[in-house]
């Protein structure tokens, strides 16, 4: 859980962290939210009346038509949950919601990695794989706000199992969870990999990269299969998007450009339409630990300029 304070220049008065720990019941959850708000801003000296908006970023699925939760994975009980409203009431100023990946788009298009383009896609590689759009520099929800959601477009049309139940998506071969069962099945205590990790059964990915930058042949094998897949899903997005810059975050930006970012580029240019190619550029997310502060400012700061626009 992050919570931030911040101003539309891109400032950050004030910062906390801590873990999720939900608690299966939402609205005690959104009660710890709120007193963790209150002592932030008094750790900062301001009243909760100073703020203009707050920006809420939580993992979808959300509810467009009436801004609720509907059952996210990684918190337990939140089904059908009004999130916004009861920030709100808590906190007696307007709450704006948004979902995270989206959320991160903004982030690194209003101060990171996207500064300055109109087009950009984001792309979490993360534990699951996500993603989100600003076109014409403005973001791009979608049907149902599903825009982006490139960890289920399809890579091989009878692949493995995806969590989602369906098969070959890209989440399910790039995606952290899928890659550390599949590594964990394959280390062998005697590899590189698994004695950084301190056996197979602990091996994850940050392992692999680290193996990576050591030479070892499996590391750099699973590295190029990872960076194939990624690639894949990429040329998918940009023959159809066209974006000026791809954003990715996470593992990629972990690994970096020698062992990432440039097969990478190197997979998408020789399978893009040369044309297009020469167009889209594949960076790194800039943002780093910052991203989640930056993604709450710009969700409030997206629900400030929406109000702002139909009142006038």
């Amino acid at each position: 859980m992050a919570l931030a304070l911040g101003d539309p220049s891109g400032g950050l008065r004030a910062r906390r962290r801590r873990p999720t720990e939900p608690s299966g019941d939402p609205e005690r959850d959104i009660a710890r939210i709120a007193a963790d708000a209150r002592a932030l801003l008094a750790e900062a000296g301001v009243a909760p009346g100073e703020l203009a908006g707050i920006g809420l970023s939580a993992p979808g699925p959300i509810d467009p038509a009436t801004r609720r939760i509907q059952g996210p994975p990684n918190l337990p009980g939140w089904l059908d949950v009004p999130a916004p409203d009861l920030l709100a009431e808590a906190l007696g100023r307007p709450v704006h919601l948004e979902n995270d990946a989206n959320a991160a788009a903004l982030a690194e298009w209003r101060f990171g990695a996207g500064r300055g383009a109109r087009d950009l896609a984001y792309v979490t590689l993360s534990s699951g794989v996500g993603g989100g759009l600003v076109l014409g520099g403005r973001l791009h929800r979608g049907a149902g706000w599903n825009a982006g959601e490139i960890g289920h477009v399809p890579v091989e049309w009878e692949g493995a199992r995806c969590a989602c139940g369906l098969r070959g998506c890209l989440e399910a071969y790039v995606g952290g969870l899928a890659w550390t069962r599949r590594l964990r099945g394959l280390a062998t205590a005697a590899g590189r990999v698994a004695q950084l990790a301190g056996g197979p059964e602990r091996v994850l990915p940050e392992h692999v990269v680290a193996a990576a930058r050591e030479g070892d042949a499996f590391a750099l094998q699973e590295l190029d299969r990872w960076n194939g897949y990624v690639a894949r899903g990429l040329v998918s997005l940009a023959g159809t998007v066209a974006p000026e810059v791809i954003v990715l975050g996470t593992i990629a930006t972990a690994a970096g450009e020698e062992l990432c970012l440039e097969p990478v580029r190197l997979a998408v240019r020789a399978h893009l339409w040369p044309g297009l190619a020469r167009e889209v550029r594949i960076v790194a997310a800039a943002l780093g630990d910052r991203l989640p502060d930056y993604a709450g400012l710009c969700v409030a700061l997206e629900g400030l300029e929406a109000a702002s626009s139909l009142r006038t």
